[in-house]
């Protein structure tokens, strides 16, 4: 995947609009625990309501699925079809360097599910994938939006063809 140009606003010392990056993002980095999962990361806050001041980067260095508390994540991930990605997944591993325990998951539908503190806006941006539930699923193709509340979850691409979706994460109070 080609990282796509990201631009980021902020204010210069005289408090005039400029723009601080105009690039690609933090490194795109290929998680190969994770079956050949594609990560570009964006944008992080660590609070919420955001700060708007200051001129770092916030495109996280260290990966994690979930933000920080009251935090939020701005991504991209390309998933490759499911008959290359989980030959090559190693799901305890890739989700224990990601900081998500699954060692209390439910029975598996999918190698690749996992519950997270967070809710999350996913965008299709290219090709289609299945959103993996305990007792449903559902095919989501470009274009379509799906708001992941807390859920256990995986992502299944029954495709030739990687499928590219953007996802806003936000830190959420367990579940009961």
């Amino acid at each position: 995947m080609n990282s796509p140009k990201r631009v980021v606003t902020g204010h210069n010392s005289k408090g005039q609009s400029t723009i601080l990056f105009n690039d690609h993002g933090a490194p795109t980095k290929l998680l190969n625990k994770a079956g050949g999962l594609v990560l570009t990361e964006l944008w992080e806050t660590k609070e919420t309501p955001a700060t708007n001041n200051g001129e770092l980067d916030q495109a996280r260095e260290i990966q994690r699925i979930e933000p920080d508390f009251a935090g939020s994540l701005f991504r991209l991930i390309e998933y490759p079809p499911d008959a290359i990605r989980l030959k090559n997944m190693d799901a305890a591993a890739h989700f224990s360097s990601m900081g998500v325990d699954i060692s209390h998951d439910p029975a598996k539908k999918h190698p690749g599910m996992h519950k997270t503190n967070t809710v999350d806006y996913a965008v299709i941006i290219k090709g289609e994938i299945y959103a993996v539930l305990d007792d449903t699923e559902v095919l989501l193709k470009q274009g379509d939006c799906l708001i992941q509340r807390g859920t256990h979850h995986a992502w299944s691409n029954r495709t030739n063809e990687p499928c590219l979706i953007a996802f806003v994460l936000l830190s959420a109070q367990p579940i009961d």
